[in-house]
């Protein structure tokens, strides 16, 4: 079973979710939190695989709750809420959620999300990383030699060709395509970058990727 924590001001909210992720035959909703100091609490007593956290919440916002959560590595995070503006998208991927929908999502979408995130994969709203990647080429596209970060020196070649096709939202078949390989190459490759860079999953990856100055058109 996949242990969830929810996390939103709103009781009428948290009965919805809890309500829809209590049909699922794999997911367990062990708890309940309204504000983000109390989602850190829960957390830390409860030990759920996923927190689904609201941003807006009083006494500590979902921001400041996801990047202790993250921090401590009390369970991965997936953020819903109303608000898709770039500052809350990127805020909330910076502290440390993996992934990121918005609260229309249908009932079936946000019960897969929940999985792929306790699978240890990241996922975001597509709405949301257009905007996120909107926001990145919005940024100076390069940076000079000498604010490139260390890391990317450790970088082959050809990972440094991937982690810029990952970066403009290309999926592992895109960019076997893009490449001429095969789709099991790009997996190794994007292995390798995970490890290199010491990012938690694609998501934190494209972040890397937009700080480093590699950046490009969204797809």
């Amino acid at each position: 079973m996949i242990r969830v924590l929810l996390a939103d001001d709103q009781p009428l909210v948290r009965t919805g979710f809890a309500m829809i992720l209590g049909a699922e035959p794999d997911i367990e909703v062990v708890g309940e939190a309204g504000d983000g100091a109390d989602a850190v609490r829960q957390c830390r007593k409860l030990g759920p695989d996923v927190a689904v956290m609201d941003i807006r919440m009083p006494v500590q916002d979902g921001i400041a709750a996801t990047a202790q959560i993250a921090a401590e590595e009390l369970a991965r995070v997936l953020v819903l809420t109303t608000f898709h503006l770039d500052e809350y998208v990127i805020a909330a991927l910076r502290a440390g959620a993996s992934g990121f929908l918005l609260k229309d999502v249908d009932a079936g979408k946000l019960a897969e999300a929940i999985r792929i995130i306790a699978a240890g994969n990241a996922i975001v709203d597509p709405a949301v990383t257009r905007r996120m990647l909107d926001h990145f080429t919005r940024l100076p596209a390069t940076r000079g030699p000498a604010a490139a970060p260390p890391e990317l020196g450790c970088l082959t070649d050809r990972e440094t060709e991937v982690l810029t096709l990952v970066a403009r939202g290309l999926s592992n078949s895109e960019i076997a395509s893009e490449l001429v390989v095969t789709e099991a190459t790009v997996k190794t490759h994007v292995h390798h970058l995970l490890t290199k860079l010491d990012v938690r999953d694609r998501v934190q990856l494209v972040i890397f990727a937009y700080d480093a100055g590699l950046a490009g058109s969204p797809s």
